[in-house]
C-alpha cells in the first residue's frame, strides 16, 4: 500500500469515526437531562461563576435565570435523575475542561443511598454517561459506574443502544445537538407546576448521626481530597425534602465529616422557617421535589445565603455580569424566565386551590 493510499484510509476512518460520534449525539434520547447537559456544553468558556452538581432536585429548586437576574451570578446545574455519587468527581473534571467556577455546589441527598439500590435502573447511570461528550474522562466515568466489563461496550459506543432513534435525525430539536452544544433556554432550571403535599422532614438533634453507606463515604472522602488538592471552593447542601429520621441522621453525619475537612454544609431542612416552605403547597411529588412555588422560596433564601456568605464577605461570586454584552444571552434567559414564570405559578396555585394533585409515576 502506498503512502497516498494509507493517507486516504486514515482520512476515511477519521471521517467515519467523526460521523458516528456526532450521529450518536443526535440520536441519544431527548429530554430535559440531555437538554441540560447540551446547554452546559454550549456555555462560553470560563463564563460560569458557580456550578451545581447533584440529582433531580437541583434544577427544580434553584431558579438559575433569576439568580442571574437579581445578582448577576451565572450558575448552572449539571444534574441528572438519581445521580450516583460515584460520578461526582468525574463531573467536576468534565466541568473544569471548559469552566473555572468560583464555587462548586454539591447537593448531597443521594449520598445516603446504597449503590446496590441505585443499580436497578441503569437508565440513571446512562443519564450521566450518555450525556457526556466523547472523551477519555467519559470512558473513566463509565469504568467507574459499570462494574461488569462485558457490559461497558454499549456505554462506550452508545449508538448501539440508540440506533433505533434514527427518526430523530429529522427533528430540529435533536439535529441541533450535532455538536452536543445548544443553549438551554432557562439555564437548566426546570419549572414544575404539579402539587403533591407531604409531611415536613423529621428533624433530629445535630449530634444524632448515622453512617452513610461505606462506598458513598469512600467516594466522599476521595472527592474532598480531590477538592483540596485542586484548591477548589465548594459548598455542600441538602435541598428541602421530607427526610425521615434516619435520613436526617445521615445528613448530620455528612455535615460533620465535611465540616471537619473545612468545607461548609447547608442543610436547608434546618432553615424551613426562614425559607417559608409549606409542604402542603410547595412540593411537587409528595416530598421529593419543589414545584415553582417552592423554588421561588428556596431561591430567595439561597440568594441571600450566597450574598451573606460569599458576595458580601468578598470570598467569591463578587462579579455582577448584568449589563456586560458578553452575557447578553443570560439576559435573554432571564427575560424568558420572567415571561413564563407568572403563568407557571398561577397554574400551581390553581392546582393547590382545586386540590389537583400530581399523579405519582415511576419517574424521579
Amino acid at each position: 500500500m502506498t503512502k497516498k493510499q494509507v493517507l486516504k484510509s486514515i482520512i476515511f476512518i477519521v471521517l467515519i469515526a467523526w460521523m458516528l460520534v456526532h450521529l450518536t449525539y443526535i440520536v441519544r434520547t431527548n429530554g430535559d437531562v440531555k437538554d441540560r447537559f447540551v446547554g452546559f456544553y454550549a456555555e462560553k468558556n470560563d463564563s460560569l461563576d458557580a456550578v451545581a452538581i447533584g440529582s433531580s432536585p437541583v434544577p427544580m429548586c434553584l431558579e438559575t435565570p433569576r439568580i442571574y437576574g437579581e445578582t448577576g451570578i451565572t450558575m448552572y446545574p449539571v444534574s441528572s435523575n438519581m445521580q450516583r455519587p460515584v460520578a461526582t468527581k468525574y463531573l467536576v473534571e468534565e466541568i473544569l475542561k471548559t469552566q473555572n467556577p468560583e464555587l462548586f455546589i454539591f447537593e448531597m441527598r443521594m449520598w445516603g443511598a446504597e449503590d446496590e439500590n441505585l443499580l436497578g435502573n441503569m437508565a440513571h447511570t446512562r443519564e450521566v454517561t450518555d450525556n457526556l461528550k466523547y472523551s477519555i474522562n467519559r470512558k473513566r466515568v463509565i469504568d467507574a459506574m459499570v462494574d461488569d466489563p462485558d457490559e461497558r461496550l454499549t456505554y462506550y459506543f452508545d449508538i448501539f443502544k440508540y440506533h433505533s432513534n434514527w427518526k430523530t435525525l429529522f427533528l430540529w430539536s435533536q439535529f441541533r445537538t450535532l455538536f452536543y452544544e445548544y443553549p438551554e433556554d432557562l439555564k437548566g432550571y426546570l419549572p414544575e407546576t404539579d402539587v403533591g403535599p407531604s409531611d415536613a422532614p423529621i428533624l433530629v438533634e445535630e449530634s444524632a448521626t448515622k453512617s452513610i453507606p461505606p462506598e458513598q463515604e469512600e467516594y466522599l472522602r476521595d472527592l474532598l481530597a480531590y477538592l483540596k488538592e485542586k484548591n477548589i471552593n465548594a459548598l455542600f447542601v441538602t435541598t428541602p425534602y421530607s427526610a425521615s429520621e434516619e435520613e436526617q441522621m445521615e445528613i448530620n453525619y455528612m455535615a460533620q465529616l465535611i465540616e471537619k475537612e473545612g468545607y461548609p454544609f447547608l442543610d436547608m431542612n434546618r432553615h424551613l422557617d426562614e425559607i417559608g416552605l409549606d409542604f402542603t403547597t410547595d412540593i411537587r411529588d409528595y416530598g421529593t421535589h419543589t414545584n415553582v412555588l417552592g423554588a421561588q422560596k428556596v431561591t430567595d433564601y439561597f440568594i441571600q445565603y450566597l450574598k451573606d456568605n460569599y458576595v458580601d464577605a468578598g470570598l467569591a461570586l463578587t462579579k455582577d455580569h448584568r449589563g456586560d454584552k458578553k452575557y447578553a444571552y443570560w439576559d435573554k434567559a432571564y427575560e424568558k424566565y420572567l415571561s413564563e414564570i407568572e403563568e407557571a405559578r398561577t397554574k400551581a396555585l390553581s392546582n393547590v386551590a382545586t386540590r389537583t394533585y400530581y399523579e405519582l409515576e415511576s419517574d424521579e
